[in-house]
């Protein structure tokens, strides 16, 4: 039986065939996916691909860009988010 660690799907799985020619299974953790606006769903510049783990262990300043919404949406988004509430602010009267 293998590892209890190495039971649950967490981790893919890759048969290797050593070179006794004996079929063993190597286990790799999985890619992370890579960040995305929450509008617009398109990758975020400014942002590394990494684990939250390893993430934690950067700078707050790599982390994620220094401006609102910074690491949520894109620039892009972020500027049409801006514009849409300021011109709902000023049309209420």
């Amino acid at each position: 039986m293998v590892q209890r660690s190495l039971r649950g799907r967490n981790l893919k799985r890759r048969k290797v065939k050593t070179p006794g020619k004996r079929l063993v299974i190597h286990y790799r953790k999985k890619k992370h996916g890579i960040p995305i606006c929450a509008i617009c769903k398109r990758p975020l510049h400014g942002v590394p691909h990494m684990k939250s783990t390893e993430m934690r262990k950067l700078p707050k300043t790599k982390r994620r860009p220094e401006r609102p919404y910074g690491g949520n949406l894109c620039s892009k988004c972020m500027r049409e988010f801006f514009r849409k509430s300021v011109r709902e602010t000023f049309n209420k009267d």
